[in-house]
């Protein structure tokens, strides 16, 4: 069907390009001491508050296609909901639902792993925390049991850290969750069910976007090949590991657990390998590694021999690249994507940001599809980013995208763009609140350039974030501060500044107006209609 656009009866747009800022983990919470947001000083952020073409949206929860509104939104989800202009059920929904169903054990991938595993050894992997946002523990646990029953005798844990989507320290609390789990299968199916290897998820494995393939390689080493410092348990480690590193979960270097000298969760050829993390972005790489027969980011074999192993993720994190091969759960499908509408209009467009956020404003933006839609009316451009704790350059890359998309602008050739501004997301992960709060004086500097090159070129900007981070970076419990590297529950702001404006319309949001809202908006001041299946206009024209 070939996908086509009406016309607005009353708008027809204006001559310049409409812009599409996101400014991301950027919440609007209230102000106080643990607002970065708030506590900066930015005037032209501020300045978009107060004008009359200004709101908030739902940014997390059911609105972007969560289980339930205690589920914070992430970047993916927000950038789904932003690019497609409707609500798909994501990453947790899709899986807690093909858990509930049985779905998943009827899967060939499935049994091709259990019976890996009874005849080798079944291993795990992936975030471990309730956060929600990559990885849920529930699901590991219902793996296991699964597995359990099925016949599997010997399984491996190799756990990620979390400490970013909940809280900084909060590992011990959770391996000893898991331990019980490990307690209960080991005696109920006379099994050998243990933790084996982790490390921080910021350290190691979960690298996204191949920003630090490094990260990856210590991983994988560990994992695999049983490299760390030795402990003899998760927890041993973790204890150790805060007092002599003095990081958090997120940055603790890898280990491994050993028994008799020995790390106890080495892979080995005819092994089966899951990684249960549902978010894609920080999977991908880690999945290209086991798979990939043609393998040439780093030596698999410096320590020893890569080990055949069967590996299957949670979700197919790219459909497109096919990574991984192997899947427990289909991911959303999303078609008739804003992005499409718009080239089959022949609208140039244009996408940017760095490297951090790339993939966000081109594959989740265009619904889990990699490349150009149309290459001919398309430009993305990524900013590489710095391998270094965001704390330590608050900047990141937002002057650099700003200058491209101003290069873009009055270059005349687009009708639309977008970009992201990443600052208030990476460096509010860091829980660094003076880092945050340069960081989003930065992205105030940045919008502010913005501004005058649409006022120059009679265009519209259109400011907005895809979930909240940085408007909260601590809370307080019995008087003492509590860091909160995680999002936020927070709405985001939404504002509209068009130079040429006239009264043409009114922004009128309905109550529950959400991310999915935006997209419909966009196609609205371009001059167009949205298609009859999209979530209404943030707009009412008069």
């Amino acid at each position: 069907m070939k996908l086509e656009l009406t016309k607005h009866p009353s708008f027809s747009g204006r001559p310049g390009p409409v812009l599409l800022l996101v400014a991301d983990g950027v919440g609007v919470a209230p102000p106080g001491p643990s607002n970065a947001v708030t506590e900066a000083n930015t005037p032209t952020l501020d300045m978009l508050a107060e004008q009359p073409m200004f709101c908030t949206l739902l940014a997390h929860g059911t609105a972007v296609g969560l289980p339930s509104d205690d589920d914070m939104g992430n970047s993916e989800v927000g950038h789904n909901a932003l690019g497609a202009g409707r609500i798909f059920a994501q990453g947790a929904k899709l899986v807690n639902q093909a858990l509930a169903e049985g779905s998943v054990f009827q899967t060939e991938v499935w049994q091709s792993a259990i019976k890996q595993g009874r005849e080798n050894t079944l291993h795990f992997m992936g975030l471990h925390s309730d956060g929600n946002i990559h990885s849920h523990n529930k699901h590991l646990y219902a793996l296991m049991e699964r597995a359990a029953l099925e016949g599997v005798k010997k399984c491996r844990l190799h756990l990620l850290l979390d400490g970013r989507d909940v809280g900084a320290r909060s590992a011990l609390t959770y391996i000893a969750q898991t331990e019980s789990v490990l307690e209960h299968i080991n005696e109920q199916y006379s099994a050998d069910f243990c933790i084996a290897s982790g490390g921080g998820r910021m350290t190691i494995t979960m690298d996204r976007y191949e920003a630090d393939w490094e990260m990856v390689k210590r991983g994988y080493e560990c994992h695999t090949h049983g490299q760390g410092q030795a402990f003899s348990s998760a927890a041993e480690a973790v204890e150790t590991l805060y007092e002599s590193t003095g990081k958090d979960d997120q940055y603790l270097p890898a280990f491994v657990v050993q028994k008799e000298g020995q790390a106890i969760g080495k892979m080995a050829d005819g092994d089966a390998l899951i990684f249960y993390n549902f978010r894609g972005d920080r999977a991908m790489e880690i999945s290209r590694t086991y798979e990939d027969e043609q393998f040439e980011k780093f030596d698999r074999d410096e320590i020893a021999p890569h080990p055949k192993v069967f590996f299957a993720g949670m979700l197919q994190y790219d459909g497109d690249e096919l990574i991984p091969n192997n899947y427990l759960v289909n991911p959303p499908e999303i078609g008739e994507t804003m992005g499409e509408y718009l080239v089959a209009e022949d609208v140039a467009l244009f996408a940017i940001s760095e490297t951090q956020k790339y993939g966000h404003v081109t594959y989740f933006w265009n619904g889990n599809r990699s490349g150009y839609l149309d290459e001919d009316l398309e430009t993305y451009i990524e900013i590489p980013s710095d391998n270094i704790e965001f704390n330590e350059a608050p900047a990141m890359k937002a002057r650099e995208i700003t200058e491209a998309a101003i290069e873009l602008i009055e270059s005349g050739r687009f009708r639309h763009g977008r970009l992201n501004l990443a600052n208030g997301d990476m460096v509010g992960h860091t829980g660094d609140f003076a880092a945050a709060v340069a960081a989003m004086e930065v992205v105030d500097e940045c919008v502010a350039r913005l501004l005058d090159c649409i006022k120059k070129h009679n265009g519209i900007l259109i400011y907005t974030a895809d979930h909240g981070n940085a408007d909260i970076m601590y809370t307080e419990k019995n008087g003492e501060k509590v860091l909160k590297t995680s999002h936020t529950l927070s709405p985001v702001p939404f504002a509209i500044v068009d130079p040429s404006f006239n009264g043409e319309y009114q922004l009128d949001p309905a109550a529950d107006a959400g991310l999915s809202n935006v997209a419909a908006t966009v196609f609205n001041l371009l001059g167009y209609q949205a298609p009859s299946s999209y979530r209404p206009s943030l707009l009412r024209f008069v």
